[in-house]
């Protein structure tokens, strides 16, 4: 069993997207990081993070979108489902980690949700040769472009409660090509937020990260 990690440095940036805008994101690295993970919704996916740092990996929070286009995309939609505007900010941000010394020495990896999980793996595949892994929770993979093109591992964790994201999951995974899983969280509906529900999340998604960033 691995010795738990010490509290990471934690660092404010700003990752360029193009046009002279940035997205603010939150760096943590423990000194001894194994790998990094980038966090495609920083906010409603802290608690996971901070459970991936105590297992000796670095994680990288921020949001696709800038405050504006949020703003935009609650009234509208507008942005949710560009996947292919969603896929090139998180190449942007995979290729601005890469070129900074947090991820030259260690490899990377993609936590998403919602529909922004589609862009994850089309991320993935953009860059196959920099991610070794993605995790999705309550996730879309069925609307990436390039699902059958996904050679990294990916596991899917769904809500049992979540109809809507569920049946989607299923069919993904059964037409996915790459060393891939599907669980299943009994009690939780889409954002997780039962009792337990992001632990349970957390463990899974540690033990995928653990086994496939060595």
């Amino acid at each position: 069993m691995s010795m738990v990690a010490e509290a990471p440095d934690t660092t404010m940036v700003r990752i360029p997207i193009g046009g002279g805008t940035c997205l603010d994101a939150e760096v943590s690295l423990p000194r001894d990081a194994r790998g990094i993970v980038l966090f495609t919704h920083g906010a409603r996916n802290r608690s996971v993070a901070e459970e991936l740092n105590l297992l000796h990996m670095g994680t990288v929070l921020a949001d696709l979108l800038t405050p504006e286009e949020e703003q935009l995309d609650e009234r509208s939609g507008a942005y949710r489902f560009d996947i292919g505007l969603l896929t090139r900010r998180i190449v942007q941000w995979i290729d601005w980690l890469r070129a900074s010394a947090l991820g030259r020495s260690v490899p990377i990896a993609l936590f998403a949700s919602s529909t922004a999980t589609a862009a994850a793996l089309d991320a993935a595949v953009a860059r196959r040769e920099v991610v070794r892994a993605v995790v999705s929770c309550g996730g879309r993979p069925d609307l990436a472009k390039r699902l059958t093109d996904v050679k990294v591992p990916t596991l899917l964790i769904v809500g049992g409660l979540d109809a809507e994201t569920l049946e989607p999951n299923i069919k993904a995974v059964r037409g996915m090509h790459c060393d891939r899983d599907l669980e299943v969280v009994p009690s939780a509906t889409h954002r997780f937020a039962e009792p337990g529900a992001q632990e349970r999340v957390a463990a899974l998604a540690g033990s995928w990260f653990q086994h496939n960033l060595r």
